[in-house]
């Protein structure tokens, strides 16, 4: 590296993926970096940390699915060892079990959607209910993660897309808002049709695999962001907590000259803000910098999401089928996650009792409840999915609250999100909720928003190599074939038709 590019100086502020990815390709690449988290450790809410009496806990198990091809890669490169195996999982409603999922990577590969239609293996739900999602394969296929087709379908809801659609009454409410609970965190009626056509895309319908998932055998932030923090440091870059960023100071050619922390100025070549959409409206409430730009006042529009997190602990082995659950229909507009931690964490494995991480998202309703009201639901709703958990005792138990801490991905929301590059010369915006054409979802996105951040400050400074992206697998042959006659017709469509119509 020249001492040119070393003396080149960037700001990252947040360390989640986004943070740590931004900063740990540009440290590489020789920039003198500075890290700052508002927390007290990097990792933000997917890190975990301990509790007072030194057990571990997390705002909420993260799955890192097949097509996370660039997390992956990471893992690779810090020649870590995070994860367990493939596991299956399993779908609970009052009823009882409703679904259980192969480990379709296992399975003989057919066409998308098919393997994924065929071999998840419903309990109760009819195949006439299954087949009326045929009409939605059109939708998929309309929706190619363009900027027109965002516009297209984002000011509908999802709800209205499958009702549309002809999807049946009782496939959307036991299969697609369950869906939509635990992978956007909203019922139907407040999730972006644009936003649910890209997530249930990625994660279960453009191939087979895509749905198989590991988990991590520890919290994240103990199994991947410690050693990668390490590295960080390693090559160079400042890693800081507890900087709650404040302003930016802005010279008269449009440049961010300085992030602002309290009393504290952080110089910058460059900035890259890498922080949830609630820390963000934060940044920008406190900053006559941010204020002045529309773009930065109308990320007010943007909403995020209340979670529950709880953990608990049993007096004794309960046997449970599948390592990771995910349950609806126990409250109307809440869906929840159930995890078994002697089966995945390290930690908890030679545990006497059993150990479950039960999360709760959309949890407006509960998050004002003592704790002792809350483990006593929690353990009501687990009895009722497996009832060995009725006569088991809780020994002890932790529950974290957060509000505001996933992104809403609400009808309209698409118009009020930032791309990469921002109004400012060198600043430049990464993170789950940003706009991108990479395709990819949750923490991979996340992370992939970091390294495009790195590259956009790599090529406007000039010095360095461009961070290396995977792209998301390339649709299936027939699914190509299906969208470019489709992208055909529309443009045919344009041409002829008048342009009057409400898209």
């Amino acid at each position: 590296m020249t001492a040119e590019s070393q003396q080149k100086r960037v700001v990252v502020v947040g360390a989640g993926w986004a943070g740590l990815g931004a900063t740990y390709h540009l440290a590489k690449q020789g920039y003198d970096v500075t890290l700052l988290e508002a927390g007290s450790y990097p990792g933000g809410l997917v890190a975990g940390w301990k509790t007072a009496a030194g057990k571990s806990v997390e705002a909420g198990i993260h799955g890192f699915w097949y097509p996370y091809r660039n997390i992956f890669s990471l893992i690779n490169e810090l020649e870590i060892n995070p994860f367990t195996t493939w596991t299956r999982s399993a779908q609970y409603s009052p009823a009882g079990l409703e679904v259980e999922s192969p480990i379709f990577q296992d399975l003989p590969r057919l066409p998308a959607p098919l393997g994924t239609f065929l071999y998840t293996q419903f309990q109760r739900l009819p195949l006439i209910d299954r087949l009326s999602a045929l009409p939605l394969l059109y939708a998929v296929v309309d929706f190619d993660n363009s900027d027109a087709a965002w516009r297209r379908y984002d000011l509908l809801t999802a709800r209205e897309l499958f009702k549309d659609f002809a999807v049946s009454a009782r496939l959307y409410k036991d299969a697609f808002e369950p869906m939509l609970l635990v992978g956007l965190f909203a019922p139907g009626e407040q999730c972006s049709a644009a936003a649910t056509l890209g997530m249930l895309y990625f994660f279960i319908l453009a191939h087979q695999h895509d749905f198989d998932v590991v988990w991590c055998r520890g919290t994240v932030g103990e199994k991947i962001f410690s050693p990668w923090v390490e590295q960080i440091e390693k090559a160079g870059a400042t890693v800081l907590s507890k900087r709650r960023v404040t302003d930016l100071i802005v010279d008269s050619n449009n440049r961010a000259t300085g992030v602002v922390c309290g009393d504290e100025v952080f110089a910058a070549d460059a900035v890259i803000f890498a922080v949830g959409i609630t820390g963000m409206k934060k940044i920008v409430s406190s900053s006559p910098s941010l204020q002045s730009r529309e773009e930065f006042r109308n990320l007010h529009n943007l909403g995020a999401i209340d979670v529950l997190a709880t953990r608990l602990w049993f007096d004794r082995k309960i046997d449970i089928p599948r390592p990771s659950n995910a349950c609806f229909g126990f409250d109307a507009t809440t869906g929840w996650t159930f995890f078994d931690l002697n089966a995945l964490h390290d930690e908890y494995k030679d545990e006497p009792g059993t150990v479950i991480e039960a999360d709760f998202y959309h949890a407006n309703q509960f998050l004002n409840l003592s704790d002792v009201e809350i483990v006593s639901i929690v353990q009501g709703y687990l009895a009722t999915c497996v009832p060995a958990f009725q006569s088991a005792k809780v020994i002890d138990s932790s529950v974290i609250r957060l509000p505001q801490a996933v992104t809403h991905f609400a009808p309209g929301s698409y118009r009020h999100m930032l791309p990469a590059k921002t109004s400012f010369e060198n600043v430049f915006m990464s993170g789950d909720w940003i706009v991108n054409r990479h395709g990819s979802w949750s923490q991979e996105k996340a992370y992939v928003t970091g390294l495009e951040a790195a590259n956009l400050v790599v090529s406007a400074l000039g010095r360095g190599q461009l961070a290396e992206i995977l792209s998301v697998e390339e649709d299936e042959a027939h699914i190509q074939v299906a969208r470019t006659i489709n992208r055909t017709m529309r443009h045919l469509g344009k041409s002829i038709l008048p342009d009057f119509w409400l898209p």
